[in-house]
């Protein structure tokens, strides 16, 4: 009788026992899935864009890009099933100045979710080539600078609560674009050469940070080929100058660029747009990689 009354007492215990712990389970992952949803869901446009947010953000933030990597995003057209995420959204930021020709598509799909639209672009002073304004920002590193800002100020207003957290990784970031920009300028600065050869023409505000001059085989929108006056004249200043390389990037077609070079017996060399992720290499480095080239072929020639 005893072994009986000890075995029910020891039955209920256990039974006891798995009901808390399947309890405590329970609550376990309820309060990481919380944890999880407290994390702010962004989206941006075009690659650089997910760099300086990842950035920012470290990890109170999941970071999604709408152009796909490895596509143009001069040619990108947004369909039903690329914006249904961005409904999701605490946010959506675009570069601006032009670079998204599909923004009113996405404007009209969230323009009743009450998802803030952020023009990370707000503050850079624009320029223009050929009466177009040039949408390359993020290739110079005082205007990477400014766009950081806007975006860290987005997600101040967001989360406040983190707000120490993101204030410091903008400046650990603009310590480091900063750093870079110093350890460049006076090396360009010291060249008698400041005129390079690109396939299109995205380094315009690189150009402009370090007194630079890019000839380029494509326009702002690596659109068209050049007409035959155009690649004649191309010819004819690349042989002048005595330059020595053709830049190519990746999604460019790269024809032109080796016709160009054979022609005057110049290399093609990549450089990095960052229009999408390339080569693996993270924001600075493929800028140090860009500023190391362009540095060496201009000493060099």
């Amino acid at each position: 009788m005893k072994k009986k009354i000890i075995s029910g007492i020891l039955a209920l215990l256990t039974g006891v026992m798995l009901i808390g712990c399947g309890a405590n389970t329970k609550t376990t992952t309820e309060n990481t899935k919380g944890t999880k949803d407290d994390k702010l869901k962004i989206t941006v446009s075009i690659y650089p864009l997910k760099e300086f947010t990842e950035e920012i953000a470290g990890d109170k933030a999941d970071v999604t890009c709408l152009v796909p990597n490895n596509v143009e995003p001069h040619e990108y057209d947004p369909k039903a099933q690329d914006l249904e995420g961005l409904t999701k959204s605490d946010a959506f930021i675009y570069n601006g100045l032009g670079m998204e020709s599909w923004i009113d598509k996405v404007n009209d799909v969230i323009k009743d979710k009450n998802i803030p639209v952020v023009d990370s672009s707000t503050g850079v002073e624009s320029r223009k080539e050929e009466d177009a304004i040039d949408p390359h920002s993020w290739l110079s590193l005082k205007n990477a600078e400014i766009q950081s800002e806007n975006i860290k100020n987005t997600l101040v207003k967001l989360d406040e609560k983190n707000k120490d957290y993101y204030e410091g990784n903008y400046s650990k970031f603009k310590g480091e674009l900063e750093s870079l920009y110093g350890e460049y300028k006076p090396k360009f600065e010291a060249l008698n050469k400041k005129n390079f050869i690109t396939g299109h023409a995205a380094f315009g505000y690189l150009c402009r940070d370090f007194g630079l001059t890019q000839k380029s085989v494509e326009n702002l929108f690596a659109e068209g080929e050049p007409t035959p006056k155009q690649l004649e004249d191309l010819v004819s200043f690349c042989k002048e100058s005595n330059i020595k390389t053709v830049f190519s990037e990746s999604l460019a077609s790269p024809k032109i660029s080796e016709t160009l070079a054979k022609e005057v017996g110049a290399k093609v060399v990549p450089i990095l747009t960052l229009e999408s992720k390339e080569d693996d290499k993270s924001y600075l480095e493929s800028m140090r990689y860009n500023l190391d080239e362009i540095y060496g072929c201009l000493k060099d020639e």
